[in-house]
């Protein structure tokens, strides 16, 4: 830092930083969802989306009816119900489907129980 004009571009480091954490995300709303990335923007309707895939490293993308992928910033697998609880059912939880048949199946065991002491 003694020399200020070498080092003087390293104060746009943390501006950069800022902009790009404000400006990357994924909202998912009732048309669609809107894959916002650095410089682009792309929307994608309900009936053109044909599923999520979920890479081993990376955000999650968006597989469209006619082939191509759209990468969804910030959404990993973690984020699934949240994404499932914002597309109104659209997107299933694979989560709560996993609690439900847990549920299921702790309900048919008790009923065999119940039957057995009879």
């Amino acid at each position: 830092m003694a020399w200020p004009a070498a080092f003087s571009w390293m104060l746009v480091i943390p501006f950069l930083v800022l902009a790009w954490i404000l400006r990357v995300r994924t909202v998912v709303g009732p048309d669609g969802i809107t894959a916002r990335a650095t410089f682009s923007t792309t929307r994608i309707g309900w009936d053109a989306l044909a599923g999520i895939r979920f890479p081993k490293r990376g955000w999650a993308r968006a597989t469209l009816t006619d082939g191509s992928e759209v990468p969804l910033p910030v959404v990993t697998f973690g984020r699934l119900p949240e994404l499932a609880e914002a597309s109104g059912g659209r997107i299933t939880d694979p989560y709560a489907a996993a609690d439900a048949a847990r549920a299921a199946e702790a309900a048919a065991r008790a009923t065999e129980s119940d039957d057995a002491t009879k």
